[in-house]
């Protein structure tokens, strides 16, 4: 009988978490997001990334989710009242790098480099919809590759920076054409780490923003068919925490069917971290404040807490298919409370 998949613990989110336990406010102003306080305030980054690690993460994720060289354009601080120069974009994202790694030393955690999608550095942000601008003159898989691409070389004009992560996350992937764009980059890019790509599905339905089911993004994302390179994992994020025990049964499945068919050789880990928000509450882009939008009300209100919600699911997750290993953790709106009791509970569970 197969051993149960292991299973390491994820960080929450971070950029709420500044908000609502460091009262840090975030704005059009700081389009960085959390990034922004590598130009301002890297003490109180370094004491949030340490929390959850003393929460008892075991993979501490970069302050990079939101980083591309428009933002740190359109970012202007006391200290960079101009531009920020592109020699200086790669010194802070090696800082990002060493504040994470700090953070994750206290406790031996390992760290991961964040990768957000192009619509997240989109004014607004446009990750929960899908909605990317378009230029007519190139097609939009070649368009999120180059983009994908630069940013990513960003990271190698750093001598030995992706040498100090132990993965890298492409995350919140709303798109399936961006998910494409990825694969094209993983087969262009040596990479000598472990590399995740997860997607959302923010909707009462199970698509991802743009449309696409379980089956064509899970395809997408490690089928042969789309590229000779995979994710080493693939999985959710950004997602009410109520929807993932039967996304992932559908994950399951998807998977199930591409290893009967030979599009994939083995089974892939599966990452899993969604919001930690109410039943019903959406992150609204044009106020930049979480709503209860009144759906998801009555019969889908919360019988337990968000860490047992998803303890349970990584419980009958272990016992079905042959994932290789498990990542689980938090996105927006879990601090690390969230965590530590995630941690305790998972192990309660098993």
């Amino acid at each position: 009988m197969r051993d149960p998949a292991p299973i390491k613990i994820l960080d929450g989110g971070l950029g709420t978490t500044l908000e609502t336990n460091h009262g840090v406010k975030f704005s059009e102003a700081t389009p960085l997001w959390s990034s922004h306080l590598l130009l301002t305030d890297q003490r109180t980054l370094l004491e949030c990334q340490s929390s959850f690690a003393t929460a008892g993460a075991d993979i501490i994720t970069t302050a990079t989710y939101q980083v591309s060289i428009d933002g740190f354009r359109n970012t202007k601080t006391e200290n960079w009242p101009d531009a920020v120069s592109f020699p200086n974009i790669c010194h802070f994202l090696e800082d990002a790098v060493f504040i994470a790694a700090t953070a994750a030393r206290e406790s031996g955690a390992e760290v991961a480099l964040s990768l957000g999608p192009y619509g997240a550095t989109m004014i607004p942000s446009t990750e929960y919809n899908g909605e990317y601008d378009v230029d007519p003159s190139l097609a939009m898989v070649d368009k999120l590759f180059a983009w994908h691409n630069e940013r990513l070389g960003l990271y190698e004009k750093s001598p030995g920076l992706l040498s100090n992560v132990s993965y890298i996350a492409f995350e919140t992937i709303p798109r399936f054409d961006e998910i494409l764009a990825i694969r094209r980059l993983l087969d262009t890019r040596a990479l000598a780490v472990p590399v995740w790509i997860s997607v959302l599905f923010p909707g009462d339905d199970d698509k991802m923003p743009d449309g696409t089911s379980v089956e064509d993004a899970v395809a997408g994302m490690i089928s042969s068919e789309f590229g000779r390179s995979a994710p080493q994992f693939v999985g959710i994020n950004c997602t009410r925490v109520s929807k993932l025990g039967g996304l992932v049964r559908k994950f399951t499945k998807a998977v199930e069917g591409l290893v009967a068919v030979g599009a994939v050789s083995h089974w892939p880990g599966l990452v899993l971290y969604p919001d930690g928000t109410r039943e019903g509450e959406r992150y609204n882009t044009k106020t930049k404040e979480w709503e209860i939008s009144g759906e998801g009300s009555g019969q889908e209100r919360e019988e337990m807490s968000w860490e047992h919600q998803l303890a349970k699911v990584v419980k009958e997750t272990r016992t079905s298919g042959h994932w290789s290993s498990i990542l689980v953790g938090g996105c927006c709106r879990t601090t690390p409370e969230n965590i530590s009791r995630l941690r305790e509970a998972v192990v309660v569970e098993e």
